[in-house]
């Protein structure tokens, strides 16, 4: 976390970034903002000068979002058809591996029923789903809305694979 001079933005970050990592490893329902305060070097009134527990996930999930969707962005404005699903995979592998608590995060926020949850969560991967049938539709990829569901299916498998540790669930494209 900074140290020093930060300002409110620099400290919200530090929020959820503190959020990301306790949800993932402790759980929404376990977790308290007095653990994410204790990560964050901060107090836990300043964190809810910011957030309540839930909007703090909420911010936690759309942070984790909006990684893939600029990941997946630059692979498109960059990508050959050919490459463009390639791509894709190679950025989320990346995400999984540097932001493993985000992807954990998500899988987590699968189940939690608190509507402002949920609507992030749907939000977050109906533009992902957008995102890339569009990329597929303008590279000319046949069936591209069948192509985008295995895409993003096999996505939601890797992502157990990792929580799992069991890798030789990921194939390979």
């Amino acid at each position: 976390m900074r140290k020093g001079n930060a300002t409110s933005a620099d400290r919200r970050t530090d929020i959820v970034s503190a959020a990301i990592e306790v949800f993932a490893d402790i759980g929404y329902y376990r977790a308290t903002t007095a653990q994410v305060a204790e990560r964050a070097a901060i107090s836990q009134p300043y964190v809810y000068r910011f957030f309540t527990k839930e909007s703090l996930m909420a911010e936690a999930l759309d942070v984790s979002w909006q990684r893939i969707e600029k990941a997946f962005r630059r692979v498109i404005d960059t990508a050959t058809p050919e490459r463009l699903e390639a791509g894709l995979i190679e950025a989320y592998e990346e995400i999984m591996a540097a932001h493993r608590s985000e992807i954990l995060l998500q899988m987590q926020a699968q189940t939690i029923r608190e509507a402002p949850i949920r609507l992030v969560m749907q939000q977050g991967l109906e533009r992902v789903r957008l995102l890339v049938s569009r990329a597929f539709e303008q590279a000319g990829i046949a069936e591209a809305d069948v192509r985008t569901s295995d895409f993003l299916a096999r996505g939601m498998l890797c992502n157990v694979a990792m929580a799992l540790d069991m890798p030789n669930l990921m194939a390979k494209k």
